[in-house]
């Protein structure tokens, strides 16, 4: 019989008195207040296919991590360096473990009434925005147990507000490094996008160690209201022994875009949920992603996008490798609600297994409840197609070098999506390395 490690112990004392002793916004604190006040009745996420009794997503170490700043671009790691176009960098933020370590914001943007700080510091300035928009429409603080945990624990993250019809040309980005094997990140990340707006958000979330056995419990809300455009775009690659719980969430108003392309490259085990609502009519979200698991990863990932507009278009396309006895969870829902005529729900979900012991399982399932709708997927589990390989073997090309070419060729329509070239290196040269290690 299976022990059951995932016991959930938390001091909501010591969690007040830490955020007070931080200088943490009133808002802040009355956040995590009503987090611990639910947090014992509620339960924890189901994903399908997966049980958590055996993760540990509640040992933290050490809640806060104090880490270094950084005084100017030319002061940042070479890693962080690495991720950056140093001559065309506007918009940045670095986040060194859970310490706001770097910030630079154009004054044009700022003249613009653009708002781009550290969301504990955004909750202090900008009181009422934040409050409006944080765990109210996206997740829920009592959705489970980990986003309330999430919320108690919160120890970073980034706030993002672009006023109504304001289009930012140059994307907004933000690097969190983690080096610290003891420290652990609930980093939360809110983007609202006020009505006619547009805007290009691209993260990073890189570790400088090879292993740490802290949390990762991360939530991003991005709020797309009428007519808004935001394209999002995330390369995830953090250490081996994480316990991870990853969240993105999206609400789209009328003729509003969400657009997602992740790079989800941890080595450790997570669990990955990414949800859009199409509330607004013609309203549209197309998810990209891209995985990578080795060792002895175990993944799982549920991806949805919910239609409740009119005209609705929700697109998803996820494409992993899974090696050696990595194993991955492919759930995949487009569901048109009771009224979102002539709504559009398109998926594809395929897996690439590179070893006997590696494993995937791709489940698409549509869900109809209107009858004037389009709607259509496909999936499937399998090895590199020895016919690809043939092909380029047949024209002097290694069987190593041909499977990397068919990998790379399977995983690049992501790879593509994201709008920054160093990020789209960046990807490129991660999928390179795991894929070869052995």
């Amino acid at each position: 019989m299976a022990t059951d490690v995932n016991e959930f112990l938390i001091n909501a004392d010591e969690v007040i008195s830490r955020a007070t002793e931080r200088g943490e916004s009133e808002l802040m604190i009355s956040k995590k207040k009503e987090a611990l006040d639910k947090i014992e009745s509620l339960e924890m996420p189901k994903p399908d296919k997966t049980k958590l009794n055996r993760w540990d997503f509640f040992t933290a170490t050490q809640p806060v991590t104090d880490s270094s700043v950084y005084g100017s671009l030319e002061e940042l790691p070479e890693a962080v360096k690495d991720l950056l176009d140093m001559e065309q960098t506007e918009n940045i933020y670095v986040q060194h473990n859970n310490t706001p370590a770097f910030l630079k914001v154009s004054d044009d943007l700022l003249d613009k009434g653009v708002i781009i700080e550290n969301i504990i510091e955004a909750s202090a300035n900008h009181p009422e925005l934040v409050e409006q928009y944080f765990m109210t429409d996206g997740v829920k603080i009592d959705e489970h147990k980990l986003a309330a945990y999430h919320t108690a624990m919160l120890n970073g993250g980034l706030f993002v507000y672009v006023p109504k019809n304001v289009q930012i040309e140059n994307p907004v980005q933000m690097v969190l490094l983690h080096d610290d094997e003891k420290a652990s990140l609930f980093n939360h990340v809110l983007i609202v996008a006020d009505e006619g707006s547009e805007l290009t958000y691209v993260e990073n979330y890189l570790s400088g160690i090879d292993r740490s056995d802290e949390q990762v419990n991360i939530i991003s809300e991005v709020i797309a209201k009428d007519n808004a455009k935001v394209k999002y775009g995330a390369v995830d690659f953090l250490a081996e022994g994480l316990t991870g719980y990853i969240n993105r969430r999206g609400i789209t108003g009328r003729d509003a875009d969400i657009d997602w392309a992740l790079g989800l490259m941890n080595d450790s085990n997570v669990i990955y949920d990414n949800t859009t609502y199409l509330m607004g009519d013609n309203s549209e979200s197309d998810l990209k992603i891209v995985v990578v698991g080795r060792g002895e990863q175990k993944l799982n990932f549920t991806s949805q996008i919910i239609h409740y507009g009119k005209d609705s278009n929700g697109h998803i396309l996820k494409h992993g490798v899974m090696k050696d006895s990595a194993s991955s969870i492919f759930n995949g829902v487009g569901y048109i609600k009771h009224g979102a005529t002539r709504s559009d729900a398109q998926q594809e979900s395929r897996v690439l297994m590179l070893s006997e012991k590696a494993r995937g399982d791709a489940n698409p399932i549509l869900l109809i409840d209107e009858d004037d709708v389009t709607a259509g997927h496909a999936a499937s589990v399998g090895r590199v197609d020895p016919l690809q390989l043939f092909y380029l073997m047949s024209r002097g090309i290694s069987k190593k070098e041909a499977e990397r070419l068919v990998i790379h060729g399977f995983l690049d329509p992501v790879v593509r999506a994201l709008p920054i070239e160093s990020v789209k290196n960046q990807l490129r040269e991660v999928i390179e390395m795991k894929v070869l290690s052995k």
